[in-house]
């Protein structure tokens, strides 16, 4: 109860009902491990408890008295495990780009220092690469 000017108010719990269909979509939900129970409790403001009490009901892997243990790749783990994958392809990127700026460097190097002009101008014309070249030979 609180109390505000004398007045006394008073906070009513309401009991919600859930409908089976309901708590059979959200065990799905636990089973193929897009939600752990605990996502599942506040995504949908249900107590832990009650969700277990669904799964040894509804679920076909567990039964009364065994103990639940929570799936490993629920949406939770997967989130951490790529956001895991982004830091470290962000450090290879990292990696590459200093690479890059350091032979970026050492050809500017080379063309002051040695005055060799490793980059290619846009007006020279591109290699054949390894293909063979037809020849006219002069038999004489």
């Amino acid at each position: 109860m609180v109390k505000k000017m004398g007045i006394k108010k008073v906070k009513i719990n309401q009991r919600r009902a859930f409908s089976e269909e309901f708590k059979k979509a959200r065990v799905k939900e636990y089973e193929i491990g897009t939600f752990a129970v605990s996502e599942i409790g506040r995504l949908f403001g249900i107590q832990k408890a009650v969700i277990y009490r669904w799964i040894y009901k509804y679920s076909v892997y567990n039964k009364k008295s065994v103990k639940i243990v929570e799936m490993k790749y629920s949406a939770t783990m997967k989130l951490k495990e790529l956001e895991t994958r982004i830091k470290e392809l962000e450090q290879i990127v990292g990696q590459k780009q200093i690479m890059i700026d350091y032979l970026e460097k050492m050809i500017d190097l080379a063309k002051e220092e040695l005055d060799i002009d490793i980059k290619k101008n846009s007006g020279t014309l591109q290699s054949a690469g390894s293909s063979e070249t037809n020849k006219k030979q002069d038999i004489r």
